[in-house]
């Protein structure tokens, strides 16, 4: 693949994150790497799948991400809300997930006793060692 076609990717993936924030849609990321799944974010993901079919959520999109890089605070999500600083959750379990859809998904108040970030992450300066 050439740097052109990932920038194509990258260009589409921004312009349909647009698209989806301006129609409202919100965006739950489902940390699942190797640390979330042995923690149980299958399950996390699972509860919040059966949430958004029961309650027929239709602005809701979950996307399975890689590690977040906190490996303790497993299993996580990040919810994206259209307008709103992103807030990532973690030490999360099924009934804990449920209980996010309902506040922050639903009713747009973070479950601050969850939560363990606020706002986008930075990107790193790469250090060299001497």
């Amino acid at each position: 693949m050439t740097f052109e076609e990932l920038k194509g990717i990258r260009d589409r993936y921004i312009d349909n994150r647009k698209k989806e924030l301006a129609s409202g849609v919100v965006v739950v990321d489902v940390h699942m790497g190797t640390c979330g799944i042995a923690a149980g974010a299958r399950e996390v993901f699972q509860a919040l799948e059966q949430e958004k079919e029961r309650l027929n959520l239709k602005n809701v999109r979950f996307r399975i991400t890689g590690c977040a890089g906190l490996c303790s605070m497993e299993p996580m999500i990040t919810v994206h809300r259209p307008g709103e600083a992103p807030v990532k959750y973690g030490d999360l379990d099924p009934v804990k997930a449920r209980q996010i859809v309902f506040s922050h998904i639903l009713a747009g108040h973070p479950k601050t006793e969850y939560a363990i970030g606020q706002g986008l992450e930075k990107s790193q300066e790469r250090v060299g060692v001497e």
